[in-house]
């Protein structure tokens, strides 16, 4: 896989997708060891784990357009949380 650095974004539109990116691992981990018992609990992390997977998606196309980052494909973009750089996994 070829990484190439495509942009960058502002240290609070970091800020923002750092947010997502922590409490969609957070949701994804919690689904993980809900039990099939707290049927109601697991819906509603399942819910908010596609409201976060929906509000990630718009911010990484909303960064794109904005900035007019490359892109490809099959290729996706991901942040250096310290640089702000943004790059292009392809």
């Amino acid at each position: 896989m070829t990484k190439k650095k495509v942009g960058s974004v502002t240290p609070e539109e970091r800020d923002e997708i750092q947010k997502l990116f922590k409490r969609h691992v957070g949701l994804a981990e919690l689904a993980k060891i809900i039990t099939a018992d707290n049927v109601e609990l697991y819906e509603k992390v399942v819910n908010d784990l596609g409201e976060v997977n929906t509000t990630f998606q718009n911010w990484w196309r909303s960064k794109g357009e904005k900035y007019k980052w490359e892109s490809t494909e099959n290729g996706n973009w991901e942040i250096n949380f310290d640089t702000c750089e943004i790059f292009l996994n392809f």
